[in-house]
């Protein structure tokens, strides 16, 4: 064994020991750990010949990178809809390090970590009110999420067609109706060979809404004159948390032939709350949902899962099987996670909302969606009650999209947002909103509480006052 690795071993427990400490004191120290910062690095670093271990490794880390993070797991960091880490997540992160397994098979050519994938799934079943019906993975995130379903749409648009998509590519244009998409499924798109611009944009419902316009979607659906579609609806739009009507979506599935999907990245655990459940009613109806669980689950980052109808499980096999590769066995006798989503090789990604799951409860996963929109309501108030912002649309869920009051500062809410962002105590992001530039600060964080909000207020309001707006 190499000298430096050997070292390594034998002092193992004091290597993990100091890097423990030291994520201790990053998280403990969370609230005084900027929400940015301007530091770089030279990245031109050679590469030792012999290596440092991992003790003088670490201490390179502490010198050079550690000034680069940011506190994107604390209470103030209201950009991306950004959840932080739980303390029962964060040892499900670092036991899916340590056990190292590569999740595949359940029965053949690997172990038999699936089997908690197979779980934490029915948990996920369970929280959100969801049926059986549905088989789901583990993915990185919304966007693989988003990927992994509609790349089976693709394959089910195909059958409709007699066409077999995943062997012998797109012959034929693939009709998509949505209304407002996020991002990461117009990506999806481009990268399932699709076409980024190849989709019919459905109008929202008129006044202060993202939702589609079910007459107008109706009227798209005519003029494809009983083709087949796939349709991507919003379960929580990026700007104002906006919700499709899922039930009249489900009546719609009686008169026409469509794959529907709903992107719930973060909405969908609107089911937990009796407060918002009703805003996702009907959603059991779709072929697939996409769902972060580093979002309002607040795991760590990369992870999320898919849920696809187990109906359609042979599209999903057609679509990712490795069928050229015999020592990975048949992929249509036994089930295989490699053989019905994109990676081959994955860590075991459940382990950490496992605990979660198994450490909070129904309960505790309630209590941080209701204290999250609470506090948004709580933000958006305060900005009303001041002479200088206003709402752009109003607080659904936990989302707050607003801007500096007046369209003569419409040119200065970048500038603005820069400044309250290069503090360090508080991060949001921009956009624009029906044609009007904004901010949108999404409450996701299960740390945070209403002392932020006093925090934030107070940040925003000397960033005015350095504006001299």
């Amino acid at each position: 064994m190499n000298s430096i690795l050997q070292h390594d071993l034998n002092d193992f427990e004091n290597i993990l020991e100091k890097a423990k400490q030291q994520g201790i004191n990053f998280l403990n120290n969370l609230n005084n750990v900027p929400t940015s910062n301007k530091n770089t690095i030279d990245l031109v670093n050679n590469l030792n010949e012999f290596g440092l271990g991992s003790i003088e490794a670490l201490k390179e880390f502490n010198e050079r990178l550690a000034p680069l993070m940011v506190s994107s797991p604390g209470p103030r960091y209201l950009g991306f809809v950004t959840g932080g880490s739980t303390p029962a997540s964060i040892v499900g992160d670092w036991l899916a390090s340590v056990y190292d397994q590569n999740t595949q098979a359940v029965k053949a050519q690997g172990g038999v970590s699936a089997l908690i994938e197979f779980e934490t799934i029915n948990l996920l079943l369970q929280l959100l009110e969801l049926p059986d019906s549905f088989l789901g993975g583990f993915v990185t995130g919304a966007t693989m999420s988003n990927f992994t379903s509609l790349g089976v749409a693709r394959q089910w648009f195909g059958k409709q067609l007699g066409k077999d998509f995943a062997k012998n590519g797109i012959s034929e244009t693939i009709n998509i109706l949505t209304a407002t998409p996020h991002s990461s499924s117009i990506k999806c798109l481009s990268m399932l060979g699709i076409g980024s611009q190849n989709y019919t944009t459905v109008k929202t419902i008129e006044g202060n809404r993202e939702a589609i316009d079910l007459h107008d979607l109706e009227e798209n659906i005519q003029k494809l004159s009983s083709k087949p579609f796939i349709l991507i609806s919003s379960a929580g739009t990026v700007n104002t948390a906006d919700f499709d009507d899922f039930d009249a979506i489900s009546k719609l599935r009686d008169k026409y032939n469509f794959w529907w999907h709903i992107d719930a990245a973060f909405g969908g655990f609107a089911a937990v709350s009796e407060k918002f459940k009703h805003l996702v009613e009907g959603w059991e109806g779709a072929d697939s949902i996409t769902i972060d669980c580093h979002k309002w689950l607040n795991v760590p980052y990369e992870s999320a899962f898919y849920l696809i109808k187990k109906e359609h499980g042979n599209l999903q096999i057609e679509t990712f099987q490795n069928s050229n590769a015999p020592y990975l066995g048949n992929p249509l006798e036994n089930f295989n996670y490699l053989n019905v989503l994109p990676e081959n090789s994955r860590r075991l990604r459940a382990l950490p909302a496992w605990f979660a799951l198994r450490a909070y409860g129904k309960e505790g996963f309630k209590d941080i969606v209701e204290n999250s929109t609470s506090l948004a309501l709580h933000f958006g108030n305060a900005l009303i009650a001041t002479e200088s912002f206003e709402l752009l649309a109003p607080i659904r869920l936990n989302n707050v999209c607003f801007t500096l009051k007046g369209s003569h500062n419409q040119e200065k809410v970048g500038e603005f947002l820069n400044i309250v962002n290069d503090k360090g105590k508080v991060f949001m992001t921009p956009t624009v909103y029906k044609g009007r530039k904004g901010i949108r600060a999404s409450f996701v964080n299960w740390r945070t509480n209403e002392e932020d909000i006093k925090i934030i207020m107070e940040e925003l309001k000397t960033s005015i006052l350095d504006l001299e707006i």
